[in-house]
Parts: C-alpha cells; structure tokens; sequence
C-alpha cells in the first residue's frame, strides 16, 4: 500500500477516521492525439491507414497466441478484421491508439485508454493487441511508457489501471515488470468467448509514478543497448 492509501485523519465532529482531503477537480478525456517515442509512435487508431499492417502483424503463425485472451478470436479474413478495426477506429471509449514502429514506419499493434471517468481522474489501459513484430522489443514496453506519461503528466489523473484474465500469466508477468501493484482476483468477473473469466486486477497512483517513470527512462536511454540494440539491463533492475 502507497503512502497515498494510508493517509487519513480523523473527522472533527464524529471522530472517525475519513480520508484525506484532495483537489476534486475532474481530469481531462484523453483525445486522438499522435505520442512520439524513440522506438515507436502512438497515433488514433484509422482502419484506412492501419488495417493492412495490422492483420499482417498479427494474422501469422502465432496468431491462435496472440489472441488468445482478447475478446475476438482470430479473423477469417482482411475484410471482416476492416470491419472490426472500422468500429474500433470509431469508439470514444475505449479511446483506440495503433502502436506504430518508427523503424518501418509500419502499424504492429495497438492499445486503448478506457473506462474513462474523469470525475475521479481513473482510467485503465487495455485491448492491447501486440503483433509478431513489436513483442519482444524495446517499443513494447515504450508503448506502455507513452500512454502513462501522456495520463500522469498531461491528463493529472490519480489512479492507472490494468486487468486481465487471471489465467493470462504473460500479461500479469507484464504488468508487474511495468509498475503496477497487484490488487486482487474478481472472480467470475466476465463471461468472454464463452468461457469464464476471473479478472486479476493492477494499478499505479499518481503518488508512485516519478519512480516508475524515472526508471523506464533510465531502461529506454540508448546508452542501456548495446551495437546490436541487446539491453544492457532489464527494465526491472531499474526499479
């Protein structure tokens, strides 16, 4: 638990304990904006621009693993995933952003920001869908590394979220390695593809973003890869 959750302080006409008082301002919506990184780039998701790459990306040998605990199960075809990037192209929440890699200048996944509820600056990461080509690079984790900065220190929301399926090890193992603190299981939380679904739940604070943002800083800096761009140290050793 941060020093953030534990603050309280007593009422002064009952005594009991009530929590800290906050600036209640509401935050901003996130909006289709274009997030520069070193490896990739962050821009709203367009089925005209990015559909082709995407299906590429993500339509391959491994495409029964890349899907796997997304909502959708691989697509038969590019025209029904056109039609599936068309609506997602449209939604305003979840806020849909194509991850691209600057290197190919080619779309290789993408990301949302949903749930938005600007009342109590809250707001959660998901529908993250990376393709062959972006997992296991240092844009994977710089995509990550956009979309908080962009919530913290543009937005000045509060509270960051990450769930998945429980079962999902890989994007639990992530999110550790990202920052977030494990908060609990919901059990039978959602029914998805006809199967149950316990949700494992994840989240950073405000109060804890400087160190997980000075560390995946310090994990991007080119002086962390050497000539043929192998990290030097992993992103947790910074932590």
């Amino acid at each position: 638990m941060s020093a953030n959750n534990s603050v309280s302080v007593p009422d002064p006409i009952s005594g009991l304990l009530i929590g800290k008082e906050l600036d209640a301002h509401p935050a901003p919506r996130p909006e289709r904006v274009v997030i520069e990184g070193q490896y990739v780039r962050l821009e709203p998701l367009d089925s005209a621009k990015h559909t082709d790459n995407l299906f590429a990306a993500s339509h391959g040998p491994d495409k029964d693993v890349i899907w796997q605990y997304l909502f959708e199960p691989p697509f038969e075809d590019l025209a029904a995933f056109r039609a599936h990037i068309e609506r997602k192209s449209a939604s305003e929440d979840p806020l849909f952003y194509a991850i691209i890699d600057k290197a190919s200048g080619k779309a290789v996944g993408y990301e949302t920001l949903m749930r938005i509820d600007t009342v109590h600056r809250v707001i959660e990461v998901g529908n993250i869908m990376y393709g062959s080509p972006l997992q296991k690079t240092p844009g994977a984790i710089e995509a990550q590394y956009l979309l908080m900065r962009y919530i913290f220190d543009t937005l000045g929301y509060r509270r960051y979220e990450w769930k998945c399926n429980a079962l999902n090890e890989p994007s639990r193992r992530a999110a550790v390695r990202f920052g977030f603190s494990f908060e609990g299981i919901f059990r039978q939380h959602m029914m998805v593809r006809g199967r149950n679904r316990d949700t494992a739940w994840y989240s950073i604070l405000d109060s804890e973003w400087s160190k997980q943002k000075a560390a995946f800083e310090a994990w991007l800096s080119p002086s962390n890869f050497d000539t043929s761009g192998q990290q030097k140290r992993r992103l947790s050793e910074f932590k």
